[in-house]
C-alpha cells in the first residue's frame, strides 16, 4: 500500500536530526566533568550554600575540600571559584578572549552601573573605554603628569590628620576623592564638606553593595526584576529607583562642571577635558562621562579601604613602622617629605605597600568573568554562560605561596642571599586579563605616597583610654570592596 509522505512528517523527522545532532555535541562537548563542589538539591542547586556575607571564605574551605578550582549550580546558573593563582592565569589571562565577559547583575541592571566599566559586557564599547583610559593614565610616561597633583593632594592629607586625627577616616576619603576627582573632571574638592565627594561616597557605597553576592535576592533569581514596585517583597525596585537617580547624578554633575569650565576657558587637565577637547559626538561624549565615573568606582574606593588597612598594619605591627621609618630617614632626612621618584632608594617602604595590598586583599573575589564558549580548564568542562570567581583573598593567603599569610612582613618581598622574594601580590591585586584594572598604577602611586608621606611625619599608635591601650577592631562592612573596622 502507498502512503504519502506528508510535510508536517518531514518535518518532524528534521526536528529530531536537528535535536539529535545538537545533544550529540552537547554530549561530545560535556565528556569533562564539571568542577567539583558542594552537592546542591533538585531544582535550587546550591542555592541555599551561598554565604551571604564573607563569601571568600567559604569559597575557600570548598577549595581546601574540592581542589584549586570548584563550581556549584544555582537555579540552573553554573558558577566556578578558582583559588589557586596559576589557575587564574590559565583561564583568566591566557583564554581572555572568551573569559572576560561579564554576567548580567540583576540589580546593576536596574540601578544602571552596566554603563560604567565595571559591568560593562566585552565588547567593542569595553575596548574603547579601556583605549581611552590607557591614553591617559596606562603607562608610568603618561602617569607622570599627574604625580604632582598626587604628591600636592597627599600634602594636605598630612595637614588634615595633624589637624584633626580623631577624624582619620574622613580624611582618607576626602583626599582618594579629590585625587580621583581632579584626574577624572580636573575638579579641586572644597575642604569642608564637598558635595560632589560626598555624592561620589555615596554613589560607590550603593554601587558595592548592589553586586555584592547574595546581597540581593533578584541577583540570583533575576526574573523577579519584573515584579512591580507595589508586589510584597519588591523592596528591591524602590532601592533601585533611589540609587538609579543617585548614580545619574554622580555621571552628569562633575561632567557638567568640566564643560562650563571649558566654555570660560580655565578647565584643568583631566581624563574628561582631554577628550572632549576639539568635539565629539553625541554618543563619544556619553562614553567619556561614563568613563570619567568609572574611574571614581574603580579606584577611590580601592585606595581608601588599602590606606586604612595601612593604619591598621602600623598599629598591629609596629616593628615594621620603626623599620620603614629608619629607611625614609637614612635616605631622606628630615629636610623634606619623601616624592615619587624617591621611590626605588626606598626598597623597604615599597615592599610595605605590595603587603599592605596583599595582607588586606581590597576585593577578595572582584566582580564574576563570564566565560563566552565552552572551556576545558585543569581537565573540568566549563560551558558556555558559566560565571568565574577568582578568590583573590586565597590566592594572597595561601601558604604554599607565602610564608605565614596572615602576618603583616614586609620582608618578604626582599630578595636576600639566602632567600628569593615571595610572589609579587601586585600581579593579582587587580584582576586579571582584559578585566584587569586600567588605574592600578594611579592607585599603586596614590597608595606608596600617602604611606611614605605619613611614615615620614607621624608615629602611628594605638589609642589609649584611662591608661589602657585599645586594640584596633579588625571587622570590616560587607560588599564587593573590604573595608576594616575602626581604628
Amino acid at each position: 500500500m502507498y502512503t504519502s509522505i506528508r510535510p508536517l512528517d518531514i518535518f518532524i523527522v528534521f526536528v529530531g536530526l536537528i535535536t539529535a545532532w545538537y545533544l550529540f555535541r552537547r554530549t561530545r562537548r560535556s565528556t569533562a566533568p564539571f568542577p567539583p563542589g558542594p552537592k546542591g538539591l533538585p531544582f535550587i542547586g546550591n542555592l541555599l550554600d551561598m554565604p551571604s556575607e564573607k563569601e571568600w571564605l567559604t569559597f575557600a574551605k570548598w577549595g581546601e575540600k574540592y581542589g584549586d578550582i570548584t563550581s556549584v549550580s544555582i537555579l540552573g546558573q553554573r558558577m566556578v571559584m578558582i583559588n589557586s593563582v596559576q589557575t587564574a592565569i590559565d583561564l583568566l589571562d591566557k583564554k581572555s578572549l572568551i573569559s572576560s565577559d561579564r554576567p548580567f547583575v540583576a540589580m546593576g541592571e536596574l540601578v544602571g552601573s552596566k554603563n560604567g566599566l565595571a559591568l560593562m559586557p566585552y565588547g567593542a564599547r569595553f575596548r574603547n573605554f579601556r583605549r581611552l583610559s590607557h591614553q591617559l593614565f596606562g603607562t608610568n610616561a603618561t602617569m607622570k603628569q599627574f604625580l604632582p597633583m598626587v604628591e600636592l593632594e597627599t600634602h594636605r592629607f598630612l595637614q588634615r590628620i595633624s589637624a584633626t586625627p580623631e577624624e582619620l577616616s574622613v580624611h582618607i576619603r576626602k583626599t582618594a576623592g579629590a585625587i580621583i576627582l581632579q584626574i577624572s573632571h580636573g575638579y579641586a574638592i572644597q575642604e569642608e564638606s564637598d558635595p560632589l565627594v560626598k555624592l561620589a561616597e555615596e554613589t560607590m557605597d550603593q554601587f558595592s553593595l548592589s553586586v555584592a553576592p547574595g546581597g540581593f535576592l533578584v541577583n540570583l533569581i533575576p526574573v523577579l526584576r519584573h515584579i512591580p514596585e507595589w508586589f510584597p517583597g519588591a523592596g528591591f525596585k524602590r532601592t533601585a529607583r533611589e540609587w538609579a537617580s543617585t548614580l545619574n547624578e554622580f555621571v552628569e554633575r562633575p561632567h557638567d562642571y568640566v564643560k562650563r569650565e571649558m566654555a570660560a576657558g580655565r578647565a584643568r587637565l583631566s581624563l574628561t577635558s582631554s577628550h572632549l577637547e576639539g568635539g565629539v559626538s553625541a554618543e563619544e561624549e556619553y562614553d567619556v562621562k561614563w568613563l570619567a565615573g568609572s574611574l571614581y568606582a574603580g579606584g577611590a574606593d580601592t585606595t581608601v579601604a588599602s590606606v586604612y588597612a595601612f593604619f591598621k598594619a602600623m598599629l598591629l605591627y609596629p616593628e615594621v613602622q620603626a623599620k620603614a621609618q629608619a629607611e625614609i630617614d637614612a635616605v631622606i632626612g628630615d629636610e623634606r617629605l619623601p616624592r615619587f621618584g624617591d621611590r626605588e632608594r626606598l626598597p623597604y617602604v615599597s615592599a610595605l605597600v605590595l603587603e599592605v595590598f596583599r595582607w588586606h586583599t581590597v576585593g577578595p573575589t572582584g566582580i564574576p568573568h563570564r566565560v563566552t564558549e565552552d572551556i576545558v580548564q585543569s581537565g573540568y568542562s566549563i560551558p558556555k554562560g558559566s560565571l568565574v570567581l577568582a578568590n583573590i583573598w586565597k590566592m594572597l593567603h595561601d601558604p604554599t605561596i607565602y610564608n605565614a599569610p596572615f602576618k603583616f612582613n614586609p620582608d618578604r618581598f626582599i630578595r636576600t642571599e639566602t632567600r628569593e622574594p615571595e610572589l609579587d601580590p601586585y600581579n593579582v591585586v587587580f584582576g586579571f586579563g582584559r578585566r584587569i584594572c586600567p588605574g592600578r598604577l594611579l592607585a599603586d602611586a596614590s597608595i606608596f605616597m600617602s604611606c611614605a608621606m605619613v611614615l615620614s611625619v607621624f608615629d602611628i599608635s594605638k589609642y589609649s583610654e584611662n591608661g589602657i591601650a585599645l586594640e584596633p577592631d579588625t571587622d570590616h562592612t560587607a560588599g564587593t570592596i573590604r573595608y576594616e573596622g575602626h581604628v
